[in-house]
């Protein structure tokens, strides 16, 4: 299992990039978007209708990519108090019943949300046209992304290999 560990990392390490960087370009192009938005209703009088949905559209997947990321990188919130204060088995079980919790949540949140897209997809969004169910595309990445960075979390602490970012934090502390 270690060797398939090390053999994935590289691809996962990609993934986990390339998510990153699409968020930042969903953060910058959002903002470039709410931008055009304000300066053409106060100064041209002329409100893009299409600006908000697509705002949201973007907002969706920078959220739910970033979401992904944080879960690989362990950056998400956390109230670990109990866990710091625990013997070191209590807290290797308390990290993978966590990391197996996010882990079923993103495989829920992606079929559920497939389920939503299936079932919204003749409905049309408004100004852009699209179909309904493309709404949904972000839950169903970020949950199939979460997923795949929980389980890889949880094989590195169940083999007890060094996870990056808590190598990470150890160095700079």
């Amino acid at each position: 299992m270690r060797h398939f560990m090390l053999a994935i990392r590289p691809a996962l390490t990609w993934l986990s990039r390339t998510a990153l960087y699409i968020s930042g370009a969903g953060i910058v192009a959002m903002t470039v978007i709410v931008g055009w938005q304000v300066f053409a209703r106060y100064v041209l009088n002329d409100t893009p209708s299409w600006a908000e949905p697509m705002s949201l559209q973007l907002m969706s997947w920078f959220i739910l990519l970033g979401a992904a990321v944080g879960v690989r990188e362990s950056v998400h919130l956390g109230l670990d108090y109990i866990r710091h204060y625990s013997p070191a088995p209590v807290q290797r079980a308390m990290d993978l019943l966590s990391l197996g919790l996010i882990f079923l949540f993103g495989l829920a949140m992606s079929f559920y949300a497939t389920l939503l897209a299936i079932g919204t997809w003749t409905a049309t969004i408004p100004v852009l046209g699209w179909p309904g169910g493309v709404d949904f595309f972000p839950m169903i990445g970020g949950g199939v992304l979460i997923a795949i960075f929980a389980a890889e979390r949880f094989l590195d602490v169940a083999l007890g290999e060094a996870v990056a970012a808590d190598v990470l934090v150890q160095e700079a502390a």
